[in-house]
């Protein structure tokens, strides 16, 4: 561990006992629990601190593609890591269908990077890639200036992937409207006020063209102001361009309430965005976001830990994957002495 990334942890450490409280505010499903890996993996949360704030030393902008993961693997048959597996002879994977297409190949990489780390310090089969991938979504809201919170872990990953039909179905698309967005988070027990604070993750990341330009050709949203709309013109000359462009026009590497500040100017990049503002059933909550930032990361907090606890698998549900993408079935051959280790207690220490 470098210095540098010490004195990084130990500040998070100071920081972590200022949100304990907080963060227990939001249920626990029963299998989940703060204190997971206490015993058998008692290093975890650092080695994933560690290894992500070399990441986003080289590159900030994964952070935000890490976030989105978690947010698609989650809405989708819960947070099981089911967007995490490749497509085999039964089927397309997730990752496969319409929606996840513009996920990082870049974050599918970091977690499997993580999962080795991981199982290099604690052994195979002992932490969960949706575990994983829940820990690296913190992680990236925190390093890239958001608030820390402490996530309850113990999930398991999934045995299956969901269908290309039942990924359409659970993830709003970019060109949603409040309603359609309002229903789509009531179906999941989520509030306006979530709907609201986890669009907030939209501080960081890029969009793609395809994504938005509806709202430029053949005409443009009356409602975009016109100097965003020229500039947008000018990475998207075309309906069908394949650039991409920041979410945030104001602080697009930097987790904050700038967001919120985007949507009350205009310059809301998507549909699912402009329409928090213009809606008067969430247009209030927009505007509380952009005054008080504190508000926005309690806010963000709750839904977070409300989002990552949706239909997770627990106990003996599922498995713990050897390799994120694939089933352990896939791997039945596969003999280590780490496994034999682990199985007489002797546990890897970091």
């Amino acid at each position: 561990m470098t210095k540098m990334a010490s004195i990084f942890s130990l500040l998070l450490i100071i920081m972590s006992t200022f949100s304990v409280a907080r963060s227990q505010t939001v249920p626990v499903t029963p299998g989940l629990s703060y204190s997971f890996y206490a015993s058998t993996c008692p290093d975890l949360e650092f080695i994933v601190r560690n290894h992500l704030f070399q990441v986003f030393q080289n590159d900030i902008t994964q952070a935000a593609g890490l976030l989105r993961l978690h947010f698609h693997d989650c809405f989708v048959q819960g947070c099981d890591g089911s967007v995490l597996l490749d497509g085999s002879a039964s089927g397309p994977s997730e990752k496969d269908a319409p929606p996840n297409l513009t996920l990082r190949p870049e974050a599918f990489k970091i977690i499997n990077d993580l999962n080795a780390l991981v199982q290099s310090h604690c052994g195979l089969k002992r932490v969960s890639c949706a575990d994983l991938t829940a820990l690296a979504a913190r992680e990236s809201v925190l390093q890239s200036g958001g608030p820390f919170y402490n996530i309850p872990l113990g999930r398991r990953d999934s045995l299956n992937m969901a269908t290309r039909n039942a990924t359409l179905a659970n993830l709003p698309g970019p060109t949603s409207n409040t309603t359609q967005l309002l229903n789509a988070l009531a179906a999941k027990n989520l509030s306006a006020t979530d709907l609201v604070a986890l669009s907030g993750g939209h501080t960081i990341g890029r969009g793609h063209c395809t994504s938005f330009t509806n709202r430029l050709y053949p005409t443009q949203d009356p409602v975009m102001d016109q100097t965003f709309a020229n500039n947008l013109k000018l990475t998207c000359p075309a309906a069908n361009t394949t650039n991409t462009t920041v979410l945030d026009i104001r602080t697009p590497n930097f987790f904050d309430n700038k967001y919120y500040l985007d949507l009350m100017n205009r310059q809301g990049l998507f549909t699912s965005d402009q329409t928090l503002y213009t809606d008067s059933r969430t247009k209030g909550i927009v505007i509380d976001f952009a005054i008080n930032q504190s508000l926005f990361f309690e806010k963000f907090i709750v839904g977070m830990l409300k989002m990552g606890q949706l239909q997770v698998l627990t106990g003996t549900q599922g498995e713990v994957r050897v390799n994120c993408s694939v089933r352990n079935a896939a791997n039945a051959g596969i003999w280590s002495v780490v496994d034999e280790k682990q199985d007489e207690g002797k546990l890897s220490q970091y």
